[in-house]
C-alpha cells in the first residue's frame, strides 16, 4: 500500500519521527526537571487530550508518567494546589488556571506543542 500511496508513506514517516522526538523530549524532561514542573506538563497534556479541565488520574499513574515514586506526586500536586492552579482530591484533578499552569511547568510543554503544530502543517 505504501508503494501505491507515497503521501501515506510520507505522513506515516512524519508521524514516526514526531513520536520519536516527543519520546526523547519527555525522557530528558523526566530526568532534568523538578516533579512539580513535570506534573504541570502532564496535566496540560492530559487536558489537551481529553479536552476537559477535570479528569481522573491516580497517584500511581501520575508517578509512572512522571518517572518518579508515588510518594513524590502528593507534594508536587500540593505545590500546584497551594498556588491555586489545580484542585486535587482522591484521583480527581481539576485545572483552575491553565495559563498559570503553563507558566509553572517547564518549557518542554511549549516545545512539544510547537513540534506538533509544525508537523501538522502539510
Amino acid at each position: 500500500m505504501l508503494d501505491r500511496c507515497p503521501e501515506l508513506q510520507k505522513r506515516l514517516n512524519r508521524y514516526a519521527q514526531e513520536l520519536a522526538l516527543q519520546s526523547v523530549q519527555l525522557a530528558a524532561c523526566n530526568r532534568l526537571r523538578e516533579v512539580d514542573a513535570r506534573l504541570a506538563r502532564w496535566l496540560l497534556i492530559s487536558y489537551d487530550r481529553v479536552n476537559a479541565s477535570t479528569f481522573r488520574l491516580t497517584q500511581e499513574s501520575l508517578a509512572s508518567m512522571l518517572g518518579t515514586r508515588r510518594a513524590s506526586v502528593t507534594p508536587a500536586a500540593g505545590i500546584l494546589q497551594r498556588a491555586g492552579l489545580i484542585t486535587y482530591k482522591r484521583g480527581e484533578i481539576k485545572i483552575l488556571e491553565r495559563k498559570e499552569l503553563e507558566d509553572a511547568g517547564c518549557e518542554c510543554y511549549r516545545k512539544l506543542n510547537q513540534q506538533m503544530k509544525s508537523w501538522s502543517k502539510p
